[in-house]
């Protein structure tokens, strides 16, 4: 049964959390906006796109968000109580820092516990509907937007110049639509006035012209046997195809073998296959490939295990060398380096294979980590930001926002070094992706240590007095 003590804590616990969570997911959020800003804008983005594209992001970004929201709303939850003095009379009571922090060491476990299940089942959805649709965004080409007295080269296969364009963005004047497609269709169109529009489908970028002429030739191509055109007209309808503009639909499939996109057992299943193929079938597929380049390659290394004596060879041969002669001399060389390198380009290619298959693993185990390792991350923050909390017995969002991103810069910073140092093989998956965990656990158990203990380690007041007493003690001395 749930006590008044608990609600009490849970109560200033929640408010805070899910407001530090929002106010996360969205600066994480806008952090992308941000970084792929050039990709984005001038592609003709629907407002459903937007949303889509911005609810995968969101979704994504739910791992970093909830550390970072559980750090900052439990500094903010025991500052609070600690700055009106309510953990001052709780402690009077005889009620332990620990027992007044179990009910929110319940909410961290669940709150760890839902973020594996986002981590495992949730985020390689979106990571993969994300991937997919940024990828359709990027090959898009910029929304067309023709300018005054400049060249307009991004429809295919044409250049379009409009010397005029009035403010209703539709008329337009002194028009040069030059074409340079190698199949006979008008070459050169100019014209006086017109107008430029979309079609009804939004699929074509319609021009109709007015007073102009069309230059074509016809004819053999690549041949000076050719027929000049020139025709006048009234008014002429040129449409252009707008499909490539268009964001297109790439599916899914293209993108789901990577490694983002799996969740446990999926990489589980896939660590499995790397290992397997990693091991004894490399060593065995490099043995077949060297032996198959020898005649008696099965018995390449059985020949010093031979009890017949060797033949008796003349004193003067010293060398292979000698045994060959002139005429077959360089014959035998020639072939020896071309099988020579025949073995190493086959040893090269399996050797690549293994490098490969080793990334790859690496890569599938850093994926597998980090599900658990952030989910654990919210505990860890926790740790610290509960008894940081109660010893700076701050409110507000002052000094805990600024404590809070201390820490949680040394704890992304961590995280990133570990990962690196995985990718580039330098620790193991296990010891990169829970280096942050194995530096700041005992730290959160220091600053529990000293919170039982209300301990003056950010009490300004308590360093001043220690320094005035050791500098009067220093004057005693010198006297």
């Amino acid at each position: 049964m749930i006590k008044k003590l608990d609600k009490l804590i849970l109560k200033a616990f929640i408010g805070p959390f899910i407001a530090t969570f929002f106010i996360t997911l969205f600066v994480l959020v806008m952090q992308f906006f941000w970084k792929y800003i050039d990709d984005l804008v001038g592609k003709g983005l629907d407002l459903i796109s937007i949303l889509k594209l911005t609810s995968y992001v969101t979704v994504t970004a739910i791992p970093l968000a909830l550390p970072l929201s559980i750090l900052l709303s439990s500094i903010m939850t025991f500052g609070n109580l600690g700055e009106s003095f309510e953990l001052v009379a709780i402690k009077s009571a005889g009620i332990s820092l620990l027992r007044f922090m179990s009910p929110l060491v319940f909410v961290s476990a669940f709150i760890c516990i839902t973020a594996f299940l986002i981590q495992n089942y949730v985020i390689p959805v979106a990571q993969l509907k994300f991937t997919t649709m940024l990828y359709d965004i990027r090959v898009a080409k910029p929304a067309f937007d023709i300018k005054e007295g400049i060249f307009y080269d991004k429809l295919p296969g044409y250049a379009i110049k409009v010397g005029t364009k009035e403010k209703d963005g539709v008329s337009i004047g002194d028009i040069v639509i030059y074409e340079n497609q190698s199949s006979l269709q008008d070459n050169i169109i100019v014209a006086k006035k017109g107008v430029m529009q979309l079609s009804a489908d939004k699929k074509f970028l319609e021009f109709n012209l007015e007073d102009g002429w069309r230059y074509q030739e016809k004819g053999p191509f690549s041949s000076v046997e050719t027929d000049f055109y020139r025709l006048g007209f009234k008014e002429y309808k040129k449409s252009f195809d707008l499909s490539s503009f268009s964001v297109l639909k790439t599916p899914d499939s293209i993108f789901k073998g990577n490694f983002q996109m799996l969740n446990i057992k999926q990489l589980d299943k896939s660590a499995d296959s790397l290992i397997k193929a990693s091991g004894k079938p490399i060593q065995a597929r490099m043995n077949r490939e060297v032996s198959s380049y020898f005649l008696n390659g099965k018995k390449m290394d059985s020949g010093w295990k031979s009890t017949i004596p060797p033949p008796v060879i003349s004193a003067d041969i010293k060398s292979y060398e000698d045994l060959l002669p002139d005429s077959v001399f360089n014959i035998s060389y020639s072939r020896g380096a071309e099988k020579i390198n025949l073995i190493k380009s086959s040893v090269d290619i399996i050797a690549s294979e293994y490098v490969k298959n080793r990334k790859d693993l690496r890569f599938t185990l850093i994926e597998w980590h980090r599900k658990f390792a952030l989910s654990f991350a919210c505990f860890v923050l926790f740790m610290i930001g509960a008894p940081l909390g109660s010893i700076i017995r701050k409110g507000g969002l002052g000094m805990p926002l600024v404590i809070a991103v201390i820490f949680f810069l040394i704890f992304h910073l961590l995280n990133m070094f570990g990962e690196k140092f995985v990718r580039q093989d330098v620790l193991t998956p296990l010891g990169g992706m829970w280096l942050s965990s194995m530096v700041l656990v005992p730290v959160g158990i220091f600053l529990i240590y000293k919170a039982i203990n209300d301990s003056q380690l950010f009490n300004t007041d308590f360093y001043t007095s220690g320094f005035k007493a050791f500098a009067q003690k220093f004057r005693l001395i010198k006297k």
